[in-house]
This record gives C-alpha cells, structure tokens and sequence, in this order.
C-alpha cells in the first residue's frame, strides 16, 4: 500500500529547486510513469496548468498562504515605486455643493441668479464659514441689511468678502450629499456625513470628567417635517428634538443623537425601553469608567440604574414616582421632610419642599446637607437631601449649552431643515472648541474672559473667525 506524502513532503517537492535538480539528474521519467508514481492525493494536481501570478496582483486574500520574502540586498542605486493615491477625496470638500448647484440650474425654468454660478472652492467655503458665524455676533433684522450702505448700520466687513449676491447663492447650493447615491430610508441623509464627522470628533478630542449628564434638546423647526416633535412644556414647542451627553463640569458636548422615530440611530436595549437605550447609547464608550450620570425623570429607572451600575457607571436623577420597581413612600408630609427607602444597590428618596419630590440614586446616602438657604419663617437653615443638591448642580449642563448657544449662535431662519440642523451644529463645535481653548489657557482666561458672561463666547468665536479667513491666504496651511 502506497503511503500518502505529508504536507511538508508536498511543499517540499513544489518549492524545494535543489530537490528538484537532483531528481532530474537520476534521469527523466516519462509522463505514464510519472503520473503512475504520483500518492493518491497528489494524483488529481496538475502543476503544469498553476495560473501565474500577475507582478501587479493586489495583496494576497484572507486565509492564503503567503511565501516567505528574503530580500537580497545590495548597494546599488535605489529606486522607490510610485504609487497612485487619489487625493481629490481629502480634507474639506466642495464637490456637492458645485454638484447641487448645477442640479438647481438645471431644474430652474428661469435660472435668474443661478445663472451667475461658478465654481466654489475649499477656501471659499471656509471664508463663507466664518461669515455665518460671525453673523450670530452681529445681530441684524435681515440678511440684507449685513450689506446695507446705510451709515447708521453699515458693517463694511461683510462687502469685503462676498458680494450679496455670491453670499446668497452660496448659501442656496449648500450641500452635504449627493442626491443621486442618497439613502432614501436614512432620514438623516441630506446630513450624515458631516453629522458622522463631527459626533467622532467631539468623542476624540475631549475626555470627560467623572460627572455627565443627559437630556434632550429642541432645536425650532415649524416646517413641514416628519420627526418634528411637539413638546409642550419647552419654550420653543415645535422643533427637531436631540439627546445630547455633556460633560457636567464644563458643559462639553460629548455625543448627539437626533431623533427621527422608529429610525432613530439607538440599540434598543431589552426591557429599558426607548429612553434606557438612548441612555446606554450615548454612554457605550463611557461604560465600566467610574462615571457618575445625571438624568430627569423621563429617564430614571431602577431597571436602568441596576444596568449602569453593573457596567461600573453610578446614576442619580429624579424618578416618577409610579415607575416600575419604585418602593411606596407615606403620603402626607410636611415640607423639608424627607423618607428614604434602600434596596441592596440603590436608594430612593421622597423629600417635599413645594412639592413632592422623588429621586432615586446610586451614589448618595440619605444624608441631609445645607443647602446655603436661609428659611424665612424659622430663621434656620434650609437643609436637603444630599443627593437633590447634587442634582441640581451638575444637571443643568444641557440647558447651558442651549443658553450659551442663544446668545451667538449662527443658526437663522431656512426653508431646508438640513441646514438648520447643520448650523446648529456649527455652534455646538464652536462651543466645544471655546471649552477646549479656556483648558489649554487657564491663567490667561482667569483675568480676561472670565470677568463677563457673554464675553468669552465672543472673543473666542472671533478667534476662529480670523483663523478660517487666514486660511485663504495659504491654501496649503491647515485650518485651525
């Protein structure tokens, strides 16, 4: 019986040419004999009929096998290959709005402006930047009037840089996407891209403190739009609603979510519901860190703490009170009193002031701390449920943002709810890099900018105003 070759035998024999040279030498076998001789799982290979291998083969796939390289080295003259990269895809971008500029003209009966178009570039787009946002530190009534020559008014910085007319086509063929390659089922199409890039950067650039915190935002939208949200109890009602991770201590936004439905970009989470699985959305690179979150009621949970608190994050925030889980508290109490309820993990708290209050956390005990209050009938100081303070001093860094916001930011009135959108997050990176700067110049910021409260928003956005309009003058510096 025949023995079958190993698989070292068989490489052996493909590979080795010395063994190949000395069976040669022992004289030539013909081709009946050869194949007579051949193991029977060598039998069906013929290495004749072997594809070649072409020299400009790309690399080798998944799970082949490659040979092993010894280069022979020698001291002649070195030539390096030239490889092709295809660098028309990098840094920014102005390809779609020259692409849905001419889809404009195209489609327009009487082009009328559009007839004027040419081409943008990289730096104009840039110096177009800056003149939006410089337009959230200079209010006016209208658009036009940024480029008025009446002398009460006049700001002659805008005229400098674009005309009205080039202003206004720049800002009809703003573009983010191609509507030809488009995913029609992602609602978020028009503004993926930017949205994908800027949410990555946000998380890189900054690392957060231990306390964070959630809630949602509501950017105003009153057009025609199918996941625009009616929320009556915030100022603006109508709007596109975010959910948005802040660090507590400085108010950096970490993370965005934009709700669109059924569609909305979340893992949905096993029995936590919509609002645990946005929570553990947004804190999926932040589990098993030691941070401490901070949510309202629409959130809280004890399922959902239990949940954090196994993935070594703590929770505190206020909690309906029929919430699944919740223990049962007396009914009647007088005001500052306060009755707490602890299970192996958590405690919840009842504490009524003008109200009842209900807060469930996994972090606090049920200490009362002062609160710095004078009460006005007793004369004593007023004292609270430490983990109530706590709350309400690290809560709130959402509606800061959202108020910081109102005061520069570029956002204005459009009839594209993409562009809404994308401004608001122009001033969310705005905010970001002020947050970043103010780190990096402490000292400098201590005596300068920290004297009045609207003041450092301004003096940081025109800093990067005058970086993006320096851009022009060297198209191969990096922006800042």
């Amino acid at each position: 019986m025949e023995r079958k070759l190993t698989r070292d035998e068989i490489l052996d024999i493909l590979f080795d040419s010395d063994a190949e040279s000395s069976s040669d030498s022992d004289g030539q076998l013909s081709d009946s004999d050869e194949e007579a001789h051949l193991p029977e799982n060598l039998a069906c290979c013929d290495c004749s009929e072997a594809p070649a291998i072409p020299d400009n083969a790309g690399p080798a796939s998944e799970g082949a096998v490659v040979e092993d390289f010894l280069p022979i080295w020698t001291s002649d003259p070195f030539s390096p290959s030239v490889l092709d990269f295809d660098n028309t895809t990098t840094g920014v971008q102005a390809e779609e709005t020259n692409r849905y500029a001419h889809q404009l003209k195209e489609s327009a009966t009487i082009p009328g402006k559009l007839a004027k178009w040419c081409e943008t570039t990289v730096n104009e787009i840039y110096t177009f930047m800056a003149a939006v946002t410089l337009m959230g530190l200079i209010r006016k009534r209208s658009l036009k009037d940024y480029w008025t020559t009446d002398p009460v008014i006049q700001t002659p910085f805008f005229s400098i840089l674009f005309s009205l007319d080039r202003f206004q086509l720049l800002l009809r063929a703003l573009h983010f996407a191609d509507n030809a390659t488009a995913n029609l089922r992602d609602p978020l199409n028009k503004i993926r891209n930017v949205f994908t890039s800027l949410m990555a950067a946000f998380g890189q650039m900054f690392v957060p403190h231990r306390d964070l915190c959630i809630d949602e935002l509501l950017l105003l939208w009153k057009g025609r739009l199918k996941f625009r949200q009616y929320i009556p109890s915030k100022r603006r009602r109508f709007g596109i609603k975010l959910f948005m991770l802040c660090d507590g201590l400085t108010g950096y936004v970490l993370n965005v979510i934009v709700y669109t439905g059924s569609s909305t970009d979340i893992t949905h989470a096993p029995g936590l519901g919509l609002s645990g699985s946005v929570v553990l959305t947004l804190l999926k690179p932040y589990l098993g860190r030691g941070h401490t979150l901070y949510v309202d009621n629409w959130y809280t949970s004890p399922s959902l703490f239990h949940h954090l608190l196994r993935g070594k994050t703590g929770a505190c925030g206020t909690v309906r009170a029929n919430r699944k889980g919740m223990p049962c508290f007396r009914d009647k109490m007088s005001s500052g009193e306060a009755d707490s309820k602890s299970c192996e993990k958590m405690l919840a708290v009842k504490w009524h002031d003008k109200r009842d209050v209900h807060m469930l956390t996994t972090v606090h005990s049920a200490e009362m701390s002062p609160s710095g209050k004078i009460d006005h009938n007793t004369g004593d100081e007023k004292i609270k449920p430490q983990c109530v303070l706590d709350y309400n001093k690290k809560m709130g860094a959402v509606d800061k943002v959202d108020m910081t916001d109102s005061f520069v930011g570029c956002t204005r009135k459009t009839l594209k709810w993409y562009k809404k959108l994308f401004f608001h997050f122009v001033d969310l990176a705005v905010h970001n890099a002020f947050i970043i700067y103010k780190g990096k110049n402490t000292r400098r910021h201590c005596k300068v900018c920290l004297s009045t409260k609207k003041g450092p928003q301004k003096r940081q956005k025109t800093r990067l105003l005058l970086a993006a309009l320096h851009y022009n003058e060297d198209a191969n510096q990096e922006p800042a």
